[in-house]
């Protein structure tokens, strides 16, 4: 693979891939099994590019997508980034308020809507009426409702530095920021996959995760663009038939959350040998995988684990481990790769194993948050590093261990707690499905430590049990004082588990 960023824009890589492989495939969708060439996907994606241009939306402009994981989300997504607008995936787990803030702060006038969204967008419009006036619906059912006005016009050019993505983040502490990335910066965040995974024509990805998060739009639907390979596009999760999809469509590689991992260690489908066999590796991103998990999994199908890391702004990966039979260190995601990654704290650069805050640098980060230049100024720093707000350190090989995120730790009487230590002790344990630590407001010491599990269907393990773990492996200062057992942990759209949410979950359902 070339040492170099893409250049171009999504344009030019999408009219490259219908020039030289018109007929190859490009998508599958696991729900009916239909497919997608590139030339048809090119096609069909510079026609609503023409369409949406007739409406009068000029280049840059924000137009907002409410559509599921599908083929009408694929070509209405291609369609806007072939367009040179500022595609704006809708968060749909995100409720209506904070999807409501997103169509008003993006400015958006037009929303593709998928039919069995309408609900959700209505009352999202509701929230927000101000805006409600401006916004036009592109209704979309198995094709794209048109309004009769309008029609196709020439498109302008698109370069690399102009805006291509707006993507909100989950606000879990406020309200969510519009994450700006270029057309240079979002083909940027395809390729350090392809750079990391060695991925090829002949790969196939299984993507699960929904394409308003930055992993399951930059890893599984960039990155089989920039390498010119294919991917196999499911609704959602579903670990019934997962291993299925695997089989059918025949996967050689998928993209995951820890939380993912867990059900399918915990569930009782299996791969076929032939699955095994086929799948070059499984990837893990989003959080932290505990080793017990990633162990037990690896030791279970035989199918190794490539753990990795990234944010929104970054277009997704900034660190990942190498393939087999590359050192792998467990506990670790990885190395950089793509761009430059170190560890800072208030006298500079971290020296090896010294723990301070995760900085990157590199092709695949944002340009800015949108109408935020406070936010910007004080996540990007003037010589173009961004601070990430992971803590960990660096070893001597380069390979980075997050601690967790400064927002998140658990500060009990003036020492700070993290999360993923506790995690990981509650994860040794075999029932144990997901598993998330969190402070609670004591008196005594400011913040006391919390953690909330669910268990696999019909364990008997019981919170003593759990707390004897935490005990030995954390000590009793660490410990947490009570483990609260739910059906389950708030998540975000990718199943990350959003642990800052979990007092205000437990303070509602006592």
């Amino acid at each position: 693979m070339r040492a170099r960023p893409p250049a171009g824009s999504v344009r030019d890589w999408l009219d490259r891939r219908a020039r030289e492989t018109p007929d190859r495939v490009s998508h599958i969708f696991a729900e009916d099994g239909s497919r997608l060439t590139w030339g048809e996907l090119q096609t069909q994606a510079a026609a609503i590019a023409g369409r949406l241009a007739g409406l009068g939306i000029a280049k840059g402009e924000s137009v907002a997508l409410c559509l599921p994981n599908g083929q009408d989300a694929v070509l209405c997504l291609f369609g806007t980034f072939y367009g040179g607008f500022r595609t704006t995936p809708l968060n749909l787990a995100a409720g209506p308020d904070a999807m409501g803030y997103a169509i008003g702060h993006s400015g958006a006038r037009f929303v593709f809507v998928d039919d069995g969204q309408r609900e959700t967008f209505d009352a999202a419009l509701a929230r927000h009426p101000s805006h409600s006036a401006e916004v036009s619906v592109l209704s979309v059912n198995d094709g794209i409702g048109w309004p009769d006005a309008g029609g196709t016009v020439a498109l302008d050019a698109v370069n690399e530095g102009d805006h291509a993505l707006l993507m909100y983040t989950s606000g879990t502490t406020g309200r969510p920021k519009g994450v700006v990335h270029s057309q240079a910066s979002l083909l940027a965040g395809g390729w350090t996959t392809v750079l990391a995974h060695q991925l090829t024509p002949a790969d196939r990805a299984l993507c699960v995760l929904p394409y308003f998060h930055i992993n399951g739009l930059c890893v599984t639907l960039m990155g089989p663009l920039i390498s010119g390979s294919s991917v196999v596009v499911a609704e959602k999760f579903s670990a019934q038939r997962f291993w299925q999809q695997c089989a059918q469509f025949e996967a050689t590689w998928f993209s995951v959350v820890p939380t993912i991992i867990s059900h399918l260690l915990h569930g009782e489908a299996t791969p076929s040998k032939a699955v095994v066999e086929r799948l070059r590796f499984a990837r893990s991103a989003s959080s932290a995988l505990a080793p017990e998990v990633q162990a037990a999994f690896e030791d279970r199908f035989g199918i190794p684990i490539v753990e990795t890391m990234g944010l929104t702004e970054t277009a997704a990966q900034i660190l990942s481990n190498p393939l087999p039979p590359g050192l792998q260190k467990v506990g670790s995601p990885g190395v950089a790769i793509g761009n430059e990654v170190r560890v800072v704290t208030a006298q500079g650069t971290a020296r090896a194993g010294e723990h301070g805050e995760i900085a990157v640098r590199g092709p695949n980060v944002i340009l800015e948050y949108l109408n935020d230049p406070q936010a910007t100024a004080e996540t990007i720093t003037p010589d173009g590093w961004l601070l990430t707000g992971d803590l960990g350190n660096m070893d001597q090989d380069g390979y980075v261990f997050v601690s967790g995120r400064s927002k998140e730790l658990i500060i009990k009487g003036g020492e700070n707690i993290a999360p993923r230590e506790v995690d990981e002790a509650l994860y040794s344990h075999p029932d144990v499905v997901e598993a998330a630590a969190f402070a609670q407001t004591c008196q005594t010491y400011g913040q006391r430590v919390a953690a909330a599990v669910k268990l696999k269907s019909g364990s008997k393990v019981s919170e003593e049990d759990l707390l004897e773990i935490c005990r030995n492996r954390l000590g009793a200062f660490k410990c947490p004082d009570a483990i609260f057992v739910l059906d389950e942990l708030p998540k975000g759209p990718s199943g990350k588990i959003q642990r800052l949410k979990l007092s205000s979950v437990l303070s509602q359902s006592q």
